[in-house]
């Protein structure tokens, strides 16, 4: 509503009380009885996101995510300042339903993601800023991570078409819910573009496809309802790519449980790790979550295996964390954890084998985490041995 017309609203309910109080006690009201209700409508103007029209919401959030990381890769050792890496980095995603009719819905989803300085395994020892570089250079980009529409029944499921995270997008990652998966978790966010050095003066790559899966499409997407914690999800992409996901969320006898598996095929260049020869992949992911409530302690668990369409395993991993997620602090909970992960590449013939500890704090009052953590990692190339990496980073991630 336009401020004048709230004023209007404000002055006519007070002039309706004023017809039963005296002179003298309105007197009493002083010059500036309005004042607060006036400067609290002006606030409400000023952080209220302007929309279109009023049959269609409009809801403004994301959050901002930055960490400084020191690294060493046993030869040069450094310090960088950066992002946390794209699809979890600093962002801003607008969304917004309106009702149809009773118990029918439609919505849209717009989420930009500005995460210049680490952009998708980017940053390396040659390289502070990341690979997110435009055109003309520069290394701060802003880019779209989603834009569809959606059509949702309460009985019936959602209906999905545009730019979007498909049924198995990051599956297995977002189950684990200890507080802890900014800073912990099986992608190589962190480490990903830098190579480990082996014997002879040689670089060995300390990564591969992990997340194989973890890039927004374009696809038509359907998500079932939720019966019994129980949901299922299904998409197609172009040229062509299709997958199949089921997930589970319940609480049980002081136990809280959250598991999912997807799999997923494609044939569509760069993506899920297809070449420009446009090999078949395909890629099978489960992911779990138990934590007990009362004493707050977990264990998250993941598996992922990329096939080629020759039948052979191009990559597979494992991961554990676990530890304990407790509000020792009123600022909110603190969560101790530790971790471990074998990556087998076989493409590239190496292993590599990462362990690492840390702490998160949430602080409930601005809607905030930090965290400080540790990570080595050792490798080994047929016919080569490799020098160790180790990293420490310590960063933040705010709400809005």
């Amino acid at each position: 509503m336009k401020k004048q017309s709230l004023s209007a609203l404000a002055a006519a309910g007070l002039l309706a009380g004023g017809m039963s109080v005296t002179s003298a006690s309105a007197a009493d009201l002083g010059g500036n009885c309005c004042a607060d209700l006036e400067e609290r409508i002006a606030e409400l103007e000023a952080t209220t996101a302007r929309k279109g029209n009023r049959k269609v919401s409009l809801t403004v959030s994301g959050w901002v995510a930055e960490q400084v990381m020191w690294w060493d890769d046993g030869e040069e050792s450094n310090v960088y300042v950066g992002g946390i890496g794209t699809t979890i980095g600093t962002n801003v995603k607008f969304t917004g339903q309106a009702t149809i009719v009773p118990g029918w819905s439609a919505g849209y989803v717009i989420h930009l993601e500005a995460d210049g300085s680490d952009h998708l395994l980017g940053i390396d020892q040659d390289t502070d800023n990341g690979a997110g570089a435009l055109a003309d250079g520069a290394t701060n980009y802003v880019q779209t991570l989603q834009s569809f529409w959606f059509i949702k029944s309460e009985s019936l499921g959602k209906l999905s078409v545009g730019l979007q995270s498909q049924a198995s997008d990051n599956t297995a990652i977002l189950v684990d819910g200890s507080g802890s998966l900014i800073p912990a978790n099986f992608v190589q966010f962190d480490y990903g573009g830098f190579e480990a050095l082996g014997s002879g003066n040689s670089w060995i790559e300390l990564t591969g496809c992990t997340d194989c899966n973890g890039i927004p499409l374009n696809a038509v997407r359907y998500d079932t309802p939720t019966f019994a914690g129980f949901s299922a999800s299904a998409s197609w992409g172009e040229d062509d790519f299709w997958d199949i996901a089921l997930r589970y969320a319940g609480e049980f006898s002081g136990f809280k449980l959250a598991a999912a598996a997807a799999y997923s095929e494609s044939t569509d260049i760069g993506t899920q790790g297809v070449d420009a020869a446009g090999e078949d992949t395909d890629f099978f992911q489960v992911g779990a979550y138990l934590q007990n409530v009362p004493t707050g302690l977990f264990v998250y668990g993941a598996y992922g295996e990329i096939d080629s369409n020759t039948g052979d395993v191009e990559n597979e991993f494992w991961y554990v964390k676990a530890g304990i997620r407790q509000r020792w602090t009123p600022l909110g909970h603190t969560v101790l954890y530790g971790e471990y992960e074998n990556f087998d590449n076989t493409a590239n013939l190496s292993e590599v084998d990462l362990w690492g500890a840390g702490i998160v704090q949430e602080i409930d009052n601005a809607a905030m985490s930090l965290w400080l953590s540790y990570r080595h990692l050792s490798g080994d190339e047929v016919g080569s041995t490799v020098e160790d990496f180790d990293y420490v980073k310590g960063g933040a991630l705010i709400n809005f």
